[in-house]
């Protein structure tokens, strides 16, 4: 007999919320799912038992610190492509909705979803490019700055791109922003 699984919608939009509410219902029964408008609104019930949280990115960065702590129980709303590996968990909200129940069938009933895979984890030297890549820090600055060569930037940021599977530095700033790697507040978030 499956387990009923709790589950929080904070999100402001309230289509979105709606519609991810009847595809949990109906897709993926027994649920029980709320829907909170605002962060403030769900923070207020004090009930922190919930199985997943499902999020837009932008309330994900402004209340990282309840979030990263959650981060495997946490699905971040998303629209565009590029953003989608600087997440564990994502649906993507633009797709036909035959890929949304596939995608909440993968994290919802998929054991694998507590799990972080072992080739996406960063050396600390990666993260230190990590980090002044999205500043906007160019290759040779970086080089100067962290005492290596040109050659080994560019080494650590084939490394990166490789272990992320993300290739723009939107994508890259969303995921250190996503991961704790950086501070929203560091982009004025």
């Amino acid at each position: 007999m499956p387990t009923c699984k709790h589950i929080a919608i904070i999100a402001a939009n309230s289509l979105q919320s709606i519609g991810i509410y009847y595809l949990l219902l109906d897709y993926f029964s027994p649920v029980n799912v709320k829907i909170f408008n605002t962060f403030p609104s769900f923070n207020n019930t004090g009930n922190d038992s919930f199985d997943f949280y499902i999020t837009t990115a932008e309330t994900y960065v402004l209340y990282a610190d309840f979030f990263l702590p959650r981060k495997i129980k946490t699905i971040v709303l998303t629209e565009k492509q590029e953003l989608q590996g600087a997440v564990t968990n994502f649906l993507t909200t633009n797709a036909p909705q035959e890929d949304i129940i596939d995608q909440l069938k993968q994290i919802l009933i998929s054991e694998s979803n507590t799990q972080v895979d072992a080739c996406k984890e960063l050396s600390s030297r990666e993260t230190d490019v990590l980090q002044l890549v999205v500043k906007g820090i160019t290759n040779k600055e970086i080089a100067e700055r962290l005492n290596i060569s040109l050659n080994t930037v560019l080494s650590h940021r084939k490394n990166i791109i490789s272990k992320l599977g993300i290739k723009t530095v939107s994508g890259l700033t969303f995921y250190a922003i996503m991961n704790g790697v950086i501070s929203g507040e560091e982009f004025g978030m």
